[in-house]
């Protein structure tokens, strides 16, 4: 389901973008920026926040064409993961590393065929992604992925390190995330990009904080390739953090310990409403309900089940579902370029009536939370306002 569900997300984004960067008519960028909070009072007890950049455009996210081209013509790499979270797999302990990802070959009957051939696979890219990213990292093992426990680690799809995925692991010594996020992002960031601020700044923020961790993903498809810089920190949700306790005060921005987010300046040439999107997951125990929005909503229309804005140059909230045990909010900017940390402030109450069941299922993680919301701009766009 996983996978799908990723591929979905890179379907949609290589299909609908284009870089419309002199037109005014409301467009999707080849480059995006997204950023997420994940209260997860339910499953793992922990909040997770989150700074996205990715694009599918190789001269925003620069890689070498020679070696973009070489990936997607081995039809059997899902996806190459570069990552200082510890634990990338079953046996690594703090080192940073690097993992390219490997469909299995049908043909390999037994572990040996299947280690062999994949290692082959992986030291055959090993030295070109080595240069890219100006690391030295050296073969660890061949990993068969038998459950999720690495998509919880990495915060990523089943595409990335879902189960059956067999990973290729090459290891260096372990970088801390200020730094491995600086040079990565200084190497492979334009300086369109890197010199437009935006997420980008919050992001940089995010990567100096004590538990943050990082990652760079590079998925090809047939026609593209999606490059995804991720800088992510999780905290355990601590007594005074509880929502069972009702109302409960959510500060969004307050998580990330700014006051302000800012839009990149990069999007300031066109009209790019949804390249920019703050989202926030909560999952609670009891049934629970939005109340008391500071900032504006907006409005929508129900079209195949989902919450679609009537008006995206508007700014505000839009909570879809509000209520149940599990709560899901996506804040679009609208016209506005920057958004002030009481405009995202909204309480959370108990709900004693029966709610209709619009969560997902229990049995769902968070790392398919993460997949299903990164598709929400595109969503958007294709019902409401494609034309």
């Amino acid at each position: 389901m996983l996978k799908i569900m990723c591929t979905i997300i890179l379907i949609i984004f290589i299909g609908i973008s284009g870089n419309h960067a002199h037109s005014q008519e409301i467009g999707l960028s080849t480059f995006q920026e997204s950023a997420q909070v994940i209260i997860d009072n339910k499953i793992s007890q922990e909040i997770i926040t989150s700074i996205t950049l990715l694009s599918s455009n190789i001269q925003e996210i620069k890689i070498p064409i020679e070696l973009e081209q070489k990936i997607r013509d081995n039809k059997r790499i899902q996806a190459i993961v570069v990552t200082n979270e510890n634990n990338c797999v079953l046996g690594v302990t703090d080192k940073s590393c690097i993992l390219i990802n490997i469909e299995r070959n049908p043909e390999d009957l037994g572990i040996n065929a299947i280690q062999d051939s994949s290692r082959a696979i992986g030291d055959e890219f090993i030295e070109e992604i080595n240069q890219v990213f100006d690391t030295n990292a050296k073969f660890f093992q061949v990993f068969i992925h038998t459950s999720a426990e690495s998509n919880k680690a990495l915060n990523t799809s089943g595409i990335i390190s879902g189960t059956g995925t067999i990973s290729a692991v090459y290891t260096m010594p372990m970088e801390d995330t200020m730094s491995m996020y600086g040079k990565i992002s200084s190497m492979l960031l334009s300086k369109q990009i890197r010199e437009s601020g935006g997420f980008y700044d919050a992001a940089q923020i995010l990567a100096t904080k004590e538990n943050s961790k990082m990652s760079f993903s590079i998925i090809p498809s047939e026609t593209k390739t999606l490059l995804q810089l991720r800088v992510s920190n999780d905290n355990a949700i601590t007594s005074s953090m509880q929502i069972s306790e009702t109302p409960a005060k959510i500060n969004p921005l307050g998580f990330f310990k700014i006051n302000e987010l800012n839009r990149s300046n990069y999007f300031s040439t066109g009209n790019y409403p949804l390249n920019s999107i703050f989202q926030i997951v909560i999952l609670a125990n009891e049934e629970i309900r939005v109340s008391d929005i500071k900032g504006n909503t907006i409005p929508t229309q129900t079209i195949d089940g989902m919450e679609i804005p009537t008006e995206i140059t508007k700014n505000g909230w839009i909570f879809d579902p509000k209520e149940g045990t599990q709560i899901q909010g996506k804040y679009i900017f609208g016209e506005n370029t920057s958004i002030d940390e009481n405009e995202l402030k909204f309480s959370l109450k108990g709900n004693n009536d029966q709610i209709k069941e619009t969560g997902l299922d229990e049995s769902i993680t968070i790392v398919t939370i993460i997949t299903i919301i990164s598709i929400g701009a595109a969503i958007f766009y294709l019902k409401g306002y494609k034309k």
